[in-house]
This record gives C-alpha cells, structure tokens and sequence, in this order.
C-alpha cells in the first residue's frame, strides 16, 4: 500500500521544500481524527489513499507496525519536528552561501581576466569591430549590470533574432529589479517584432518610448560603461567608460527621454496608422532628400524605403524620382496654404 511505514513508524519525514497541505489531505487527517485518531488500512478508500501517503510522507500520520493501522499526530509534534528540519536547513544553506565566493573565486578571476574583456579601468574607449564581439561584450555588459539600462535605438527594423537574443537578457534583469529604459524612434511601432517585444517586456518594468526626431544610437550600464557605433555601417562599436563622457552621453539620454512619447504597447494604440511611415518618407523627400539618405535620417533600410516610394510613384503616376519629389512637394505646398 501507498506510504507503508518504515521501521522507524513515521515514514519518509517531513519534507522542507513542500509543507502545502491540499484540500482533500486536510479533509481526510480531519475525517481520522473524528473517527478516534486512527483508521484501519482495509477502511482506507481508494480515493482517499493520495492524502494518505501525503500525511505519512509529511509526519501528521504514522503506521503501526504491521502496517494494518494508521494513527494521526499531533500537529503540534509535527511542527515541532519541521521548525527544527527547517532551521537545520537555513543553517547549512547560510553555510554553503560562505564558501561561495572562495569556490568561486578562481574562475572569478579568470574572466576578470579574459582576452577582450571590458577593461574595468576607468577613464577607456574601447573599439570592437567585430559583430560577434560586440554582441559577447554587450551580452558581458548586461550580466554585470545590477542596476540600470539606458538604450536609445534609432529605427525600427531591427532582426526578429536580435529582439529575442534582448529578451533572454533583458527579462532576468528585470526581474531581479534591475531598471531599462528605451528609445525608439515611431517608425518602431510599425515592426511587428520590436511591439512584440516592447509588450512582452513592459510587464516585467521595463519602460519603453518613442521620438520623432534624430538621435544617437547608445547603450550605457550603470551610467558607467556606453556602447555607441564607431562607424556607419554599425560594423564597430566603442566601448566607453570614461566618467565625463558616460556622464555626457546619460544628459542626452535624458533630454531625448523626456520629449519622448509613450506608447501603450501590447494594445490596439500602439500601432500607428497604416500610412505613418510612408507620410514620413513622403515628408523627406519632398525636402529633396536621397532614398539612402531619407534611410539613415528615420532608421529603415533602404530596400524598406524604396518600397514606399515605388508605392508612392504608383499613387502620384510619377515616372521619376525627380518629378515625384516635385509633386510632393507642390501638394506641401498647397496644403500650407490651405491652413491659413
């Protein structure tokens, strides 16, 4: 039978890391004590037998020898035994949390002391042009941070892969009270990963806006490292701690912080209208401005705005980008006129 006793009589013991008492082993170890404090086995139920092993595993009943009966016990007995069994417990585990650090201590150092590990020195700029390398470090970066994120992130098509690669490492962090702030610019809301991504770690704290202007691309820990691109084409990367400069680029952080706009991602209003990102392309090149450069200015790849401008051709029956750069423009006109 389920939960037959050892020879000791009491069974397994109490168990530290499950003293949760469920409905029906409550009712039963109710339904003994009301019968006189002890059952026969051959009266136990089928049904009732879960709750019978539960009890004995935990203490609150015990089998005679011979295993034919099953006596109730004193809960205060039991509590009795699981505040001792428990206090044992926290002591050992208060003991293990002392060696730790000396257990640890020599891998601590070795990646201390890794090849292209940030440099704790203060006061550095460091340039990676490796992806790969930025990636590790900024992966590095993250798992020592302890406090803060800033992120400020110009665009809005960023790879679905990279979202879910941020997620892995954003999400602990905030759950272990960490804090991280972002800053998209609105052509953000109109890719599919990146509002996935906003609405799956808001929840967890994280706090995540919008800017409709041009800003620098940066990531800064702890206000004591920042990551900003060395180039272009975002092929390189510096890694920044000297304090004045960090403290320079959080002062930009937080002035594009505060004339951001928040977004209720994961509803309905946090996708913009259909067309918003076509008007701004639209917008700049009615100014005259270059696929490429229209491109860098609002954060998309050029193959994204060249598809809203073939579609844009197609509406103004444009054979030119110079002459649908010239109708744009005169409908700006116009509508500038309409409004006074």
């Amino acid at each position: 039978m389920a939960g037959a006793a050892e020879p000791d009589g009491y069974g397994h013991g109490p168990r530290c890391a499950d003293l949760g008492l469920d409905e029906s082993t409550r009712a039963f170890y109710l339904a003994v004590v009301a019968e006189g404090g002890w059952v026969k086995a051959e009266e136990v139920r089928a049904a009732d037998r879960p709750a019978l092993a539960r009890l004995l595993d935990l203490g609150l009943v015990r089998g005679l020898p011979g295993g034919t009966f099953y006596s109730a016990v004193s809960p205060r007995a039991f509590l009795g035994r699981t505040a001792g069994a428990l206090r044992g417990r926290a002591a050992e585990l208060l003991r293990r949390a002392d060696e730790v650090p000396a257990l640890l201590d020599e891998l601590s150092q070795a990646y201390d002391t890794a090849p292209h590990r940030p440099s704790p020195r203060t006061g550095t700029v460091d340039t990676v042009v490796d992806r790969d390398s930025i990636r590790h470090r900024i992966a590095q970066l993250v798992a020592d941070t302890t406090t803060e994120i800033l992120t400020a992130q110009p665009g809005g098509d960023r790879p679905a892969d990279h979202l879910a690669w941020a997620m892995a490492q954003d999400v602990p962090f905030l759950r272990a009270g960490g804090a991280l702030r972002t800053v998209y610019q609105p052509v953000a809301r109109a890719d599919a990963a990146t509002v996935a991504y906003a609405a799956a770690v808001t929840p967890y704290g994280a706090r995540i806006r919008v800017l409709d202007e041009d800003f620098q691309r940066m990531l800064i820990f702890d206000r004591q490292v920042a990551v900003i691109p060395a180039s272009a084409d975002m092929g390189s990367a510096a890694f920044v701690s000297d304090p004045t400069a960090v403290e320079l680029l959080v002062e930009l952080f937080e002035r594009d912080w505060q004339r951001a706009e928040r977004v209720a991602w994961g509803s309905a209003h946090a996708a913009p209208d259909a067309d918003a990102v076509g008007d701004r392309v639209s917008r700049l090149l009615a100014c005259g401005l270059s696929r490429r450069t229209i491109a860098g200015r609002i954060g998309l790849s050029e193959r994204t705005v060249a598809a809203h401008i073939a579609r844009l051709r197609q509406e103004y029956e444009a054979e030119t980008l110079f002459q649908l750069g010239w109708l744009m423009r005169g409908r700006s006109d116009r509508s500038t006129v309409g409004q006074h």
